[in-house]
């Protein structure tokens, strides 16, 4: 059985920013990965794209938890993308917003992501 490939963003709650803010820093993440997985691992960007190219996106308590998420995704050899804000508008400029992962098999990011709740 061929596993299904996904990319997960996860997104600070304790942020007080708006809808279209929150899907901006999730689009700069799956945008990030995306090109870089395309560059420099093309297999797994293909397995991925023509699966769909599914995202997830789930949220976490914080900065500390997002930092966790990305040190155990690069322990796990996956591509990771932190966003930081510009800060025009809503937040102070460098605020961290949210971490992508991926893509990869979705088995794999679920060792990591699985038991966050979906935002």
């Amino acid at each position: 059985m061929v596993d299904e490939y996904k990319m997960v963003v996860a997104i600070r709650k304790d942020l007080d920013i708006g809808k279209g803010k929150m899907a901006a820093q999730v689009a700069h993440a799956a945008v990030n990965l995306a090109l870089y997985s395309e560059k420099k691992n093309t297999k797994v960007f293909r397995n991925w794209e023509s699966m769909g190219a599914k995202k997830v996106v789930v949220r976490v308590s914080g900065l500390e938890e997002l930092y966790r998420l990305k040190q155990m995704a690069e322990d796990k050899g996956l591509s990771t993308s932190l966003i930081s804000d510009a800060g025009l508008t809503q937040i102070p400029p460098g605020t961290v917003t949210c971490l992508g992962i991926g893509p990869a098999e979705s088995s794999v990011i679920d060792d990591i992501t699985g038991n966050l709740p979906l935002w």
